[in-house]
């Protein structure tokens, strides 16, 4: 399923803050890019946050072509002041807050011995701490507004090793981070819900396999074999943005504090088992 499908006017009226709003390069489109244009698609005005403001310009463009509306925040999401601007801009471009889409990342491999201690703080504070200042942000303004929806994209991470310690530590401590504040910010109307991404296939796929040393596409034909749909179909950034715009909708209304694994089933297969005979093409 792509981005053209799907009923209009599930978040009409609403304003959304993507951060990672941007097009990475290389093959495919980004989580963030995908997730704000279904958003527009489906009626929000969206602020797009993102460090380098001429990738999100690409999806500005792609929103407004569409016929919907977009701004770029050009700010740095580890930064406390950076992110009261980006929820300032979204209150004096569109007069409320509504949703906040806590999209960005950065990934590391490595077990905790191959992890400095640089690295160690980088991972966190890019993955984890900003997901804290966007939300302590952002959740005032939707609170004022009557309530919000805040929705974290974790990693497949952090249910499973995956060989990036410091970078699944991150994501997994956003998960409890999101229980914790879907708990105390109930109350005021406020829901947060974690997208937990498996293998898609993305622009950051490619760098992501040159860390590890790995060919792009053995790891495709390895996902294709070993996950339960992985033969069915394949997982992109639409499948990502699709989930964030479930919970970023009324259709969640009673749901928060909730992890939703868009994996392809990788989270319910036993690696011995999914191994278990595995040919992939070229094996002899």
């Amino acid at each position: 399923m792509t981005g053209a499908e799907g009923n209009s006017g599930r978040v009409a009226g609403k304003v959304a803050i993507v951060t990672g709003g941007g097009q990475a390069d290389g093959p495919g489109i980004g989580t963030g890019k995908a997730t704000a244009i279904l958003l527009a698609r489906h009626g929000a005005d969206i602020v797009l946050v993102d460090r380098e403001p001429a990738r999100a310009e690409l999806t500005r463009a792609e929103i407004e072509e569409a016929g919907g509306r977009a701004v770029v925040f050009a700010g740095d999401v580890t930064d406390s002041a950076d992110c009261a601007r980006a929820v300032h801009t979204a209150l004096d471009r569109f007069g409320r807050l509504d949703v906040l889409i806590n999209n960005v990342g950065v990934s590391q491999p490595g077990s905790i011995l191959d992890t400095d201690e640089q690295t160690w703080d980088r991972m966190q504070q890019i993955n984890l701490k900003s997901v804290y200042l966007m939300s302590r942000r952002a959740i005032p303004a939707m609170t004022a507004g009557g309530g919000g929806s805040i929705v974290n994209v974790s990693s497949i991470g952090a249910l499973r090793a995956i060989g990036f310690a410091a970078y699944s530590a991150a994501k997994g401590g956003m998960i409890s981070l999101s229980q914790e504040m879907a708990a105390a910010h109930g109350p005021q109307g406020i829901r947060v819900n974690v997208v937990v991404p498996g293998s898609v296939q993305t622009p950051r796929t490619k760098g992501a396999s040159e860390k590890l040393g790995q060919d792009l596409q053995r790891i495709r034909d390895t996902a294709a074999a070993v996950l339960p749909l992985g033969r069915v179909t394949v997982g992109t950034g639409w499948d990502i943005g699709w989930a964030a715009l479930f919970f970023a909708s009324d259709e969640s209304q009673w749901i928060t504090g909730q992890v939703l694994t868009a994996d392809g089933g990788a989270s319910v297969t036993l690696p011995a088992v999914a191994l278990a005979g595995l040919r992939l093409p070229g094996d002899s």
